[in-house]
């Protein structure tokens, strides 16, 4: 085992440190996220900033004050996007960000006296009391007031096989004027399932955090332990990784269709769409065992060759992405269909703009943000991204046109990266990875967009690892989308979203 210098971080003083990162968001980079590493007697932030092609990490250190407590001035007035991360780091870690606006739990509904996980601090001696749930829910926040306003809650358990959250909507009667989001039933500790891992078996995890982007999630994690090490894939598993990451965003796409069609209650369409993801999940399963694609990607490369001849991967992806298209065209041609999704959800464009909105959700809205344009793995030799699909009408229609473009951009990625393995001599897809310790990101485009992996290795194994959704970091705007728009438009602007819960909560 060997030690590498300290990757895409650079280390500051506290009052710097919080300049810095209100410059950079001004100066015009992406907030990505802020979480705290902890040792024994003091903790570290680490602040992710995206701009253009570079990704990086400000850190600073906290130290505890005369009670013991641990905090500094909050970003969040100088950094909207920061909002829920303060949050998140208050439950988790203990930290307390002076001077944030509100911080009501939001990842761990913690009664008091009972301990934050700290994540990061590892005591092999005696390990770190787990946090109990407790029976005893807190009191509902109320913002709105006046006659007849009540508050409504939906959630956490729903009809169908929805994932855990609960949605407080303040109300009148039928508009909304206000919506607070309590994701933590749907907690699992994964910041503390990281630890004392093995750097291998950190895909394990990661392949967990968000299931149904289960690919996306291991090539995040699985590109900061390669970045770490100074690691190349052979080209056979970039090519291969491609592949697995397309279908996974093709089978998401298709998901958030047939949600859609079933708020709309056209079952015709609903029943066509959930046949075409079946049929991408089966071929998914064809080539590795697994529908989600799980236990594919391996730190260097990929777990072993696909079942599948590239060529069949190819022809048996044409039949379903004709039915799909044939399907769409009928679709996007039904107008009750259409007036249900116009205007619905409208995420203004700067709003989006000022928060880094991620994916269909930031492209629907005029953000032309892509980490593939970052390249990796096999898209650096499958450049189709000149043409990805961005539409600012900034509602569920435009984002569900844009779901159709990836959809088409998807497919034909496949289609090249097959047509490069067919003649490709090289066999091997696994590169020797050297267990290095040092600090790292990782980053890879799921369906929901950018997931981003903050990873730190000691001794050989995992110290603490940030695994930063973009259903985390999109979540927040969802309280912005409301405005015009009734209880019978919830279910559309839900699933035009696109998100999952279990990324939000973690």
């Amino acid at each position: 085992m060997t030690s590498a210098t300290k990757i895409g971080a650079v280390d500051l003083p506290l009052e710097r440190w919080r300049a810095d990162v209100v410059g950079h968001v001004a100066a015009g980079c992406r907030f990505a996220g802020v979480y705290a590493s902890h040792d024994t007697q003091t903790e570290q932030l680490h602040a992710l900033l995206v701009g253009g092609s570079r990704v990086s990490c400000l850190r600073t250190r906290l130290r505890p004050d005369s009670e013991g407590s641990m905090s500094y001035s909050a970003l969040t007035p100088d950094v909207p996007a920061a909002f829920w991360y303060e949050r998140a780091l208050h439950d988790l870690s203990g930290v307390v960000p002076v001077g944030h606006p509100r911080l009501d739990p939001l990842l761990l509904a913690r009664q008091p006296g009972q301990p934050s996980p700290r994540p990061g601090q590892i005591n092999h001696a005696t390990l770190p009391p787990r946090i109990h749930s407790s029976a005893a829910e807190p009191c509902a926040p109320v913002d709105v007031g006046g006659g007849g306003v009540f508050t409504l809650p939906l959630g956490p358990v729903r009809s169908g096989v929805y994932e855990s959250i609960e949605f407080l909507i303040e109300t009148p009667g039928e508009d909304i004027p206000h919506l607070n989001i309590r994701p933590h039933y749907k907690h699992r500790g994964i910041a503390k399932r990281f630890e004392a891992l093995p750097v291998a078996d950190g895909i394990l995890v990661a392949e967990r955090v968000e299931g149904i982007s289960s690919v996306a999630h291991a090539l995040a994690f699985a590109h900061a332990a390669e970045n770490l090490a100074g690691a190349i894939p052979p080209r056979r598993a970039r090519l291969v990784r491609v592949i697995f990451a397309e279908l996974e965003r093709i089978a998401n796409h298709l998901d958030v269709v047939t949600r859609l069609c079933e708020a709309a209650g056209i079952a015709i369409p609903l029943a066509r769409f959930g046949w075409h993801k079946e049929s991408v999940m089966r071929l998914v399963s064809a080539l590795c065992g697994n529908r989600f694609g799980r236990s594919i990607v391996r730190v260097g490369g990929i777990s072993a060759q696909p079942r599948l001849e590239p060529a069949e991967v190819s022809a048996r992806l044409a039949v379903i992405v004709r039915r799909i298209r044939h399907d769409r065209d009928a679709l996007m041609m039904d107008a009750s269909f259409l007036d249900r999704l116009r205007g619905t959800g409208h995420l203004d464009p700067s709003l989006a703009a000022s928060h880094g909105a991620l994916g269909p959700v930031g492209r629907g809205s005029g953000c032309d943000d892509d980490a593939r344009k970052r390249p990796y793995d096999g898209y650096a030799e499958l450049p189709v991204f000149d043409g990805a699909v961005v539409d600012d009408h900034g509602d569920a229609l435009a984002r569900l046109r844009v779901r159709w473009g990836e959809i088409d951009i998807a497919a034909e990625l496949i289609h090249r990266a097959c047509d490069r393995l067919t003649p490709l001599a090289e066999t091997a897809f696994l590169a020797p990875v050297e267990v290095v310790d040092g600090f790292t990101l990782g980053w890879a485009e799921a369906a929901q967009g950018e997931v981003l992996y903050g990873l730190e290795v000691r001794d050989g194994t995992i110290r603490r690892c940030f695994a930063r959704s973009a259903s985390l970091h999109n979540m927040l705007l969802f309280h912005d989308v409301f405005s015009g728009d009734i209880f019978t438009d919830f279910p559309f602007i839900e699933a035009s979203f696109g998100l999952c819960y279990a990324g939000v909560a973690m």
